[in-house]
């Protein structure tokens, strides 16, 4: 298992190449992405933890869970234990969350959250606000049998803290999520993941956002909830 999305555009802000898998080459005689677009079926309705759930099966389904559960474990509830252990058994399979919860809270240690700027709970500091949001921008599948699928999320983010004097101001990362999911008790989950940087377009000419635009922002405005 590897670290997931946020903790990961963190360790990364630095520079280097981010972690790469087989499972992102995509197979010649599989599926090919196909433009994000009205397909006439019913959205999911479920939800399990706050994370959508109830996803059809078929390969459009698979690629709908695998964004949402982008969004999920990309968000700023993965910082927190509790929030963090919710997550990980919504989207995981009952096989595969014991053991990512475990990693994980090793890997979110007092010295880590306070190496990204957190207190030791995961929470901000007084007068600053945590931003860790993760958007998908577009997926496909690279393999997908009746069982089990392997679906790519490209996706852009955002994290770091907002606020008057913050030594970590929010940045926008671009990165590539890869899951091997599984139908399990009805619902596609996820068996594992990877992660690996960009593709990143060329940055352009925007004004960047005040510290006190950026918290209203996140405070404004509510994620989404990705159907194709």
């Amino acid at each position: 298992m590897v670290l997931l999305i946020a903790a990961i555009a963190f360790a990364n802000r630095g520079g280097g190449s981010g972690s790469g898998s087989a499972d992102g080459e995509a197979a010649k005689d599989g599926p090919r992405s196909e433009a994000t677009a009205p397909s006439g079926v019913k959205p999911v309705d479920g939800k399990t933890g706050g994370i959508a759930s109830g996803f059809a099966h078929s390969e459009q389904g698979a690629q709908s869970a695998a964004a949402n559960f982008a969004v999920a474990l990309g968000g700023d509830g993965m910082f927190r234990a509790d929030s963090r252990h919710a997550i990980v058994d919504a989207t995981h399979t009952p096989d595969a969350a014991p053991a990512l919860k475990s990693e994980l809270d090793k890997a979110y240690s007092a010295d880590f959250l306070k190496n990204v700027g957190l207190q030791a709970d995961g929470s901000a500091p007084k007068g600053l606000t945590f931003v860790s949001r993760t958007v998908p921008v577009g997926s496909k599948t690279t393999s997908y049998s009746n069982g089990d699928a392997t679906v790519e999320v490209w996706c852009t983010g955002l994290v770091g803290l907002a606020g008057e004097g913050s030594t970590k101001p929010v940045s926008q990362t671009w990165f590539t999520v890869t899951e091997k999911l599984r139908w399990s008790n009805d619902d596609w989950k996820i068996v594992s993941s990877s992660q690996k940087q960009g593709p990143a377009p060329v940055n352009g000419d925007d004004r960047a956002a005040s510290a006190e635009e950026i918290s209203n922002a996140v405070g404004g405005y509510g994620g989404f909830t990705y159907a194709r």
